[in-house]
């Protein structure tokens, strides 16, 4: 398929979902701001009319199968806005350094090409070689303006584009008329813009962190007295952006880039002063034999060396992502952070450092001795619950794995970082299902875990190392009492998970995996089978599972049923409801939070 087709499909449509963690990506509103309205799969279709105006992809063909030194994703993504073809790896290394910004067009890319062509406007008025019968100030600023709409319209028109193209126009309509420029009146105007044109664009982090870099830089450089030295107009906008953006970052939910000062000190001027100059002028001189090829295979060099160095940077100094800090502490940052950006003499703006660094080591208050803390995480069809005590974590299953659709990488470690968890002491696979363990190896190279435990050791990534499952093995952490069942006659698959009962304030937790009914009845005969608070619906609910003398014994007033909405596989079955409804027990489905 191609852009600029038209297409009849036959399709099954589903409302937008998304997974529903604690600070997790919000799917939906993601979707709602792309303005996408249904998602489904393709059964048939029918093309009913070749490619028209679609000139975008035609330019990004045509970049496609040019030799840019391996680069040519970075060049699109530079051109055209469409960073779709860049790997996971680029985009790790990106977030790390803190550059996402310099990979798809921002307004620094949009006020570049204007400043340019206004500058080259001016420069030839003031020689002599423009046109005496053109007054070249109308003509610098429609012109600069124009070359900012068009980029813009190139680069698919999103938040930061439009945000740098409103900018642009109200600054030339100023400069046109010879009056004085506010600090904040068109950063406000292109506000309101923005959001008339596109009021769904505020659901979107972008939206947020493009203006309040803008607003950062007004307040730094506004109103301050006395020149500052060319070091200093190349270094302080990286330190400013950073302590400025800190608590939208923090606030948003995003990781936090140590080593994003330094990587755009360099990073910047790079790629505004070299990269992007060769490949739009390469753009442009495509139809030109061997010209335009040429200066892209230079600016594809360019951002190769670029990117080797920053993912170098990115090894020594990852991204950080920080625990969940409270509002008030929040609150404290934020003032801090303004403090800071004021200017020097001001009193006590030092104390802003304080202040700001408040939400990097928070008070925090631990799991009260002899209790345990459960989330299970909403991982889809697959299974993922957090425990911990005052001083240890455990990890019960760690998510599904489907190709590169990782939920131990994309959810699970995330979650355990916002919990301020740094290492587990125990990582539990119930079994090696990629529903359960797909995730484990992600989780396991994220942060240190001290030991591994599986139901099926022999179906888990080598370098888990992981021990095996042992019958009757018990431990103690901070007053609550963990203790392992497995069936002996498992041979392998579900009936071979490893079962976990967690003792704490005169409550239990059992965590069955993916047990059948076979396994259940071995477990009626074994120390666990005592009337339990908690349980974790055997098999998500499947009707292999769940029979009705297991839940007679155990009894519990509380059930966690972990599976993906509107599921294939029909979990948690009607028949196992109707169970669990006829006991009387409150059933529950991911995410959710408790203490014991």
């Amino acid at each position: 398929m191609h852009s600029g087709e038209r297409w009849r499909l036959a399709i099954t449509l589903k409302r937008p979902s998304g997974l529903l963690n604690f600070h997790g990506f919000d799917q939906e509103a993601w979707l709602l701001a792309q303005r996408i309205g249904a998602t489904g799969t393709v059964k048939d279709g029918e093309r009913l009319a070749p490619a028209r105006n679609a000139w975008r992809d035609s330019v990004r063909q045509r970049l496609m199968a040019v030799d840019a030194q391996g680069r040519e994703a970075g060049l699109i993504a530079l051109v055209l806005g469409d960073g779709s073809g860049l790997a996971a790896a680029d985009w790790q290394v990106l977030q790390d350094t803190g550059t996402v910004h310099l990979l798809v067009i921002s307004g620094q890319h949009i006020g570049l090409l204007a400043g340019l062509i206004y500058g080259l406007i001016a420069g030839l008025a003031r020689y002599g070689c423009w046109p005496r019968t053109w007054p070249w100030l109308p003509w610098a600023c429609g012109l600069a303006f124009g070359a900012a709409l068009g980029y813009g319209l190139l680069a698919g028109s999103g938040v930061p584009v439009q945000r740098a193209c409103v900018m642009v126009g109200l600054v030339l309509v100023w400069r046109l008329r010879f009056r004085h420029l506010g600090r904040w009146w068109p950063l406000l105007l292109a506000l309101d813009g923005v959001l008339m044109l596109e009021p769904l664009a505020s659901l979107q982090p972008g939206f947020w962190l493009s203006f309040a870099a803008v607003a950062v830089l007004i307040l730094a450089f506004g109103g301050r007295l006395g020149p500052w030295s060319p070091w200093q107009v190349w270094t302080r906008p990286q330190w400013l952006i950073a302590i400025g953006l800190f608590p939208a970052l923090l606030v948003l939910g995003l990781p936090i880039s140590l080593s994003a000062p330094l990587a755009n000190m360099v990073a910047v001027p790079w790629i505004s002063l070299v990269v992007l100059p060769l490949a739009l002028l390469g753009t442009a001189l495509l139809p030109l034999p061997f010209v335009g090829e040429g200066l892209l295979w230079l600016a594809g060099g360019a951002l190769g060396g670029l990117f080797n160095g920053l993912a170098w940077l990115a090894g020594q100094m990852p991204a950080w992502v920080p625990a969940e800090v409270p509002l008030g502490y929040w609150l404290v940052s934020l003032f801090g952070a303004v403090l800071l950006l004021l200017p020097k003499g001001l009193p006590f703006r030092l104390l802003g450092w304080p202040m700001l660094l408040l939400v990097v080591f928070p008070p925090r208050e631990g799991v009260p001795h002899g209790q345990v803390e459960v989330v299970q995480l909403d991982v889809g069809q697959g299974q993922s619950l957090i425990l911990r005590t005052r001083h240890h974590t455990l990890l019960y299953d760690a998510g599904p794995r489907s190709g590169a659709f990782d939920l131990g990488a994309r959810v699970v470690l995330p979650s355990l970082r916002k919990l301020g968890v740094g290492a587990l002491d125990m990582l539990l696979l119930s079994h090696a299902d990629a529903d359960h363990a797909g995730g484990a190896a992600a989780v396991a190279r994220g942060m240190p875990v001290k030991r591994v435990v599986g139901g099926e050791t022999e179906g888990l990534p080598a370098f888990l190392a992981a021990q095996p499952c042992v019958s009757g093995e018990q431990w103690r952490w901070d007053g609550v009492t963990f203790e392992l069942w497995q069936w002996p006659d498992a041979i392998s698959g579900n009936p071979k998970s490893c079962v976990l009962q967690v003792q704490a304030n005169g409550e239990r937790l059992l965590l069955t995996g993916d047990i059948d009914q076979a396994a259940e009845r071995a477990l009626l005969a074994s120390p666990l089978a005592v009337p339990t608070d908690w349980l974790q619906a055997p098999h998500h609910g499947s009707r292999t599972s769940s029979s009705w003398a297991f839940l007679e014994r155990l009894a519990p007033r509380s059930v966690l049923i972990s599976r993906a909405r509107g599921n294939a596989f029909g979990h948690p079955h009607p028949q196992v409801m109707a169970r669990y409804q006829r006991l009387g027990s409150r059933c529950m489905t991911a995410p959710n939070k408790g203490r014991a």
